[in-house]
C-alpha cells in the first residue's frame, strides 16, 4: 500500500516516454517502413508502449504490429534499446524488436491502420537513411548489425552505440 508521501514522491519524478517497433525484412534483406498521416517522414511498426495500462515494451510492440499492419507475428529478440534526449521535451526510451522475416503471403496480408498510416514499402538498407531520419535511421542500421552478428542486444544513447 503506498503512502501519501510515497505518492507525492513519484507524482514529482521525471517522466520518460516508451516506445517499442518491429523491425520487419523481406526475403531480400529488405526493411519495411510505414508512412504516417500524422508527421512528416517513414517510421517503423510500433509506437507508445502504454504502460499505465501494464504494458510491456514487447506487448506494446506486438499490439502496434497488430492494429498498424494488421500483422499478429510472435516477436524475436530484442536488438536494440534506445535512450533518446529531446530538448523540451521528456526522453525516449525506444525499444526494438526483431519481426523476422516476411514472405510473400505474409506481405500480401498487410492491411494499414488507415487512421494513421498512409502506406508502406520495402526499403534497402542502403537507401534507409533517405528514408528515416537521424536517431531512428542510426537505431534501425545498428539492428541490422546485429542481427547479421547473430546474437546480443546494441545498447545506444540518440541512436549511437555505447558500452
Amino acid at each position: 500500500m503506498s503512502t501519501p508521501d510515497f505518492a507525492t514522491y513519484i507524482a514529482g519524478l521525471p517522466r520518460v516516454l516508451a516506445g517499442a517497433a518491429v523491425l520487419f525484412q523481406d526475403g531480400a534483406g529488405r526493411v519495411l517502413l510505414v508512412e504516417p498521416n500524422y508527421r512528416e517522414g517513414w517510421a517503423l511498426p510500433g509506437g507508445t508502449v502504454e504502460s499505465d495500462d501494464g504494458e510491456t515494451p514487447r506487448q506494446g510492440a506486438h499490439r502496434e504490429t497488430l492494429e498498424e499492419i494488421g500483422l499478429d507475428v510472435e516477436l524475436g529478440r530484442l536488438l536494440a534499446v534506445d535512450w533518446v534526449h529531446f530538448t523540451g521535451h521528456p526522453p525516449l526510451v525506444a525499444y526494438l524488436y526483431d519481426g523476422g522475416v516476411l514472405d510473400e503471403e505474409a506481405l500480401k496480408a498487410i492491411r494499414l491502420q488507415e487512421e494513421e498510416l498512409l502506406s508502406w514499402r520495402l526499403v534497402p538498407r542502403e537507401e534507409l537513411t533517405e528514408y528515416l531520419s537521424g536517431t531512428l535511421g542510426r537505431r534501425v542500421l545498428v539492428a541490422l548489425d546485429v542481427l547479421a552478428a547473430g546474437s546480443g542486444t546494441a545498447e545506444l544513447e540518440n541512436g549511437h552505440r555505447v558500452g
